[in-house]
């Protein structure tokens, strides 16, 4: 809110493009509403790694906006970029109909509801920013998403972890391996959601401790993926 009441009074610049004005933008708005780009992996793809769907490259105004939101406090954002995500966990591969989020009955009918994980931050970083960037968006995806889609925070830090940036792929998945835990529930299918996918590491981590726990995990869903190098691309999967 106070985010967006300072876009309306001081002459700011949006944060994905720049331009004079309020973030987003018309024209970064409008990017938010594109069709996703859909089911990604990263090469290579790590052992355990879930169904990925992003809503779109790691670059440009989305990394702008994404940035925005997380690290400067521009929790006005969480609204069009949740917007984003849930457009990416409607293109999760193995949701066949993400509308039919009723629950499992004693004689086997319907399906079980859908749950939108975030990947917690380690709570210095939650302190630091102000705000837990990861589950405003899976609030706002799931506002937007079929009546019975819910935000659950299942996820738990269990220790703190280094830095990942400039670390491999394998000193990611080590960095990581046993960092979280998940806590027990009510079932439902489960699609862990994140800001951001790089090697897919994190999400690797998530997907194990919430299958630890007895959770169903479907896929994933991120609002933006990285390619870190030209060695190690992302490519979006064939339909």
């Amino acid at each position: 809110m106070l985010s967006a009441l300072l876009d309306l009074v001081l002459v700011r610049a949006c944060a994905g493009c720049a331009a004079p004005g309020p973030t987003p933008c018309r024209a970064c708005r409008s990017l938010l509403t594109a069709p996703p780009l859909g089911p990604v992996r990263p090469r290579p793809s790590p052992p355990g790694l879930p169904p990925v769907a992003a809503f779109g490259r790691y670059d440009g105004a989305l990394r702008g906006l994404l940035l925005a939101h997380k690290e400067h406090g521009r929790t006005g954002l969480a609204e069009p970029l949740g917007a984003a995500l849930a457009a990416a966990v409607s293109d999760v591969s193995d949701l066949a109909d993400v509308s039919d989020v009723s629950d499992v009955t004693a004689s086997g009918g319907g399906r079980l509801p859908l749950l939108l994980v975030p990947v917690p931050s380690a709570p210095a970083a939650v302190r630091a920013r102000g705000h837990d960037h990861a589950w405003r968006l899976a609030q706002a995806a799931a506002r937007l998403l079929p009546a019975g889609v819910t935000a659950a925070r299942l996820l738990v830090p269990t220790r703190r972890v280094a830095d990942q940036a400039g670390l491999s792929h394998a000193a990611r998945a080590a960095n990581l391996r046993g960092a979280l835990t998940a806590r027990a529930g009510a079932p439902g299918r489960v699609v862990v959601v994140d800001d951001v996918m790089t090697t897919g590491a994190t999400l690797v981590e998530a997907a194990r401790a919430l299958r630890a726990a007895g959770h169903a995990v479907v896929g994933a869903a991120v609002v933006a993926a990285t390619a870190r190098r030209r060695s190690h691309p992302l490519v979006a999967e064939e339909d």
